[in-house]
């Protein structure tokens, strides 16, 4: 497992829930996996935004992800909803993910996560900047 180095990030994580701190670091560590698949792509800066961990390239799309005490049984991953991620998820997709508007892929606590997807997802939008004019953002 990637260590966490901001302090802020890994302060928030440890304030969730257990069940959702170990979801939201598998969610974490795909993120950094699939980062790191990306050819050419700079590193990614693992933040908060909102009070979000949130994880940002410069040739993509902010994820954010964060369970909240509003929703005690799901955690989500946040997608810039001024972008067409959403709309292209729902679209390639289909009912895959439980959606949140155009902004977000919402878990319950008991679901199993479509790794290779999700993955797609998460490739999808650390890239969104060089993606966008392509039809269903290339997917």
């Amino acid at each position: 497992m990637n260590e966490i180095m901001n302090t802020d990030v890994k302060n928030t994580l440890g304030n969730y829930p257990d069940w959702a701190q170990n979801k939201l670091l598998f969610i974490r560590e795909l993120i950094l996996e699939v980062a790191s698949e990306i050819n050419g792509t700079p590193e990614v800066e693992e933040t908060l935004k909102w009070g979000e961990p949130s994880y940002l390239t410069k040739q993509g799309s902010t994820i954010r992800m964060d369970w909240k005490k509003a929703a005690p049984t799901q955690y989500a991953l946040y997608f810039n909803c001024n972008t067409r991620l959403i709309e292209t998820f729902r679209e390639v997709f289909q009912d895959q993910f439980k959606y949140e508007g155009n902004r977000a892929i919402v878990f319950d606590k008991e679901d199993d996560i479509p790794i290779r997807d999700l993955k797609r997802c998460i490739e999808t939008a650390l890239t969104y900047k060089e993606r966008k004019h392509l039809p269903l953002l290339g997917i």
